[in-house]
Formats: C-alpha cells, structure tokens, sequence
C-alpha cells in the first residue's frame, strides 16, 4: 500500500469534495430536529438513538462485510478501537445529544458539542505535552466567552443546567471520535470502522435497553412537526438513512477528497444545518444574544484549528499513471 499524505489532494478532489462535504454536513445536522419530534411524542432518547443507529447499521451492513472480505482479521485487530469508537465516538455522543435536544434547543445543543476541538487541544496538552499555540488558546478563550453567551448566563434567565451538561457530554464523545479518527496506522478501511462501530452501538444499545439500564420507550403516534405529521417510520428512517449512513458515506468520502483539516472546517456547515432544520422541522431559533454567542464559537474553533500545526510532510510514493492518488 502506498503511503499518502493525508492533505495531499488535486484541484479536481477538491471541486468534488467540498459538496460532498457539505452534503455530510447538512445530512449530520438534520438529526437533532427528527429526534426532538419523537421525543415530544412520547419516545425516550434511548429508544431515538437505538432506531437510528440500528437503521444505519443495517443499511452500511452489506458495504462493510464486502470491504472486509478477505480481511477480517483486521476487526481482531483493532477491537479496542472499534469498541471506543461504536461505544464512545458515536453511541455516546448521539445518546448524550439527544438527551440534550429533549430539553433545550436543537442548534443550541450541537454548538456546545462543536466545542469538542478546544477538548482535544486541552487532551492532547495534558495527556501527550502538546502545548497548543497563542492562536489555539485565543480560540478557546473567545469559544469559551461565545459559550457563556450562548447559555444566556449573564441575563441571568433560568438554565437547564441538564440540557448543558448531556450536551457537554456529547462534547466528550465528539472529541473522543476526532482523536480515534486521527490514528491512521489500524489498516482498517473507514467505512469498516463506521460499520462495525455501527453495529458494535447498536448491539449494544439494546443490551442496555433489555437490562433496563437505558429506558427505551416508543410510540407508534403520528409525528408532530412545523410542517404538519408524518407516520412515526419517517422521522426514524430519516435519521437512520441520511442523518447517519448517507453522512457517514459523504463524510469518509468527502475527507478522502479534501483531507481531514479541510474536511474539518467545512464540518462547522453541520451547526448551520442544525440550526436551519431546528427553524423548519420545530420553529426554533436563537435570540440575539445566543446568535452572536453560537457566532463567536464557530469563530474560537476555527481559530483553535487554525492555530494547529501543519501534517509533516511524508514520503509519497509516484501514482501510477490513470491511478488517483486517494486511491488505495
């Protein structure tokens, strides 16, 4: 296998890329407001999340048994990682941002967890040395002052201090699944990883919902939304299909495209998604005071990632003629 840059990438990638991208991006941040609306109609958290990733984990179950053919032992392999990231990088994450989106706002919810990037930079200092720069902390310092904005603390208005902290742990989540993301030495296929993870969730989901340690509740009654109601199935295949196994697919093809600290800026388009399906699907939107809050964090984390220091430079390999370099 040859070795490739992670940004190395043509113009004719990026002008394919970044639809993708932003395609993930839209696709991702559609979830929150489907949920909310099963939530309102009776289904716990824990029964939205079970749904939505048992519905992707079947449709990306086909592509992931064919990319691993003849290649299983890479599962054996890497199963601490795949376990961290099905458990942690994506089951927690969308279970804790559901848990968040039943009691505060949809698009208030996901820029808290976009805050995920300070939490890797402050990981990454404390657990390997990594001090980040000058730019990297002004990023966090102004995410942190658009963060208190955005709570509505300083007003003094009453704060769901819950909805804060489920969205603070779904923070945790989406820094756990940046830090898994970046290893690139497992030899396991992306799509492998987001499969298996998948289906790793899921199992695991509904063992916790037998047991009764996750409250699993739902309801078969239309769906209520500011459009009008749709049967119950239409949320839940929404977020199943293009929240999660279509965004999974434009995301690993998109970032394969653009490289990961291109595809990581444009990834900020998913807290405009959410705040866009958060109007059409609910009627949500922030106030003045929580916009220029959300505003000032996109602005802290796109300075935070502004501030990290360029991949180093790798061998690559020549491209054989008529071969993409992407391609593996």
């Amino acid at each position: 296998m040859s070795t490739v840059t992670d940004d190395v990438r043509t113009a004719r990638g990026v002008k394919l890329g970044l639809p993708l991208a932003i395609g993930a991006a839209f696709a991702f941040g559609m979830s929150g407001g489907w949920a909310r609306g099963l939530i309102d109609a009776g289904w716990t958290p824990g029964a939205a999340v079970t749904a939505r990733i048992w519905v992707a984990a079947l449709v990306l179950l086909i592509p992931t048994v064919l990319i691993l053919r003849g290649r299983w032992h890479l599962l054996r392999r890497n199963a601490g990682i795949i376990a961290a990231y099905g458990l942690l990088a994506v089951t927690a994450t969308q279970l804790f941002y559901f848990q968040a989106v039943a009691v505060m706002d949809v698009g208030l919810a996901l820029l808290i967890e976009y805050t995920a990037p300070v939490a890797v930079i402050l990981w990454l200092w404390i657990r390997r040395g990594e001090k980040p720069s000058r730019r990297s902390i002004l990023g966090a310092a102004i995410a942190f002052v658009g963060l208190v904005l955005m709570l509505d603390i300083v007003t003094g208005a009453d704060v769901n201090v819950a909805g804060i902290l489920w969205a603070l742990g779904a923070m945790v989540g989406a820094a756990t699944y940046f830090v898994l993301s970046a290893k690139v030495d497992t030899g396991l296929p992306p799509l492998a990883l987001a499969g298996s993870g998948l289906l790793l969730g899921a199992v695991g989901l509904t063992f916790a919902g037998a047991v009764g340690i996750l409250p699993i509740a739902w309801s078969t009654d239309d769906i209520a939304y500011r459009f009008g109601t749709v049967p119950w199935f239409v949320p839940v295949l929404a977020m199943g299909v293009l929240a999660t196994a279509l965004a999974y697919l434009l995301g690993i093809a998109s970032t394969r495209m653009l490289g990961s600290r291109l595809a990581s800026f444009v990834a900020l388009a998913e807290v405009v998604a959410a705040l866009l399906f958060g109007w059409l699907l609910l009627g949500q939107l922030p106030d003045l005071l929580q916009a220029l809050g959300g505003a000032l964090v996109l602005a802290g984390v796109v300075v935070v990632k502004l501030g990290e220091p360029a991949p180093p430079a790798e061998f690559v390999e020549p491209v054989p003629e008529g071969r993409a370099r992407g391609d593996r």
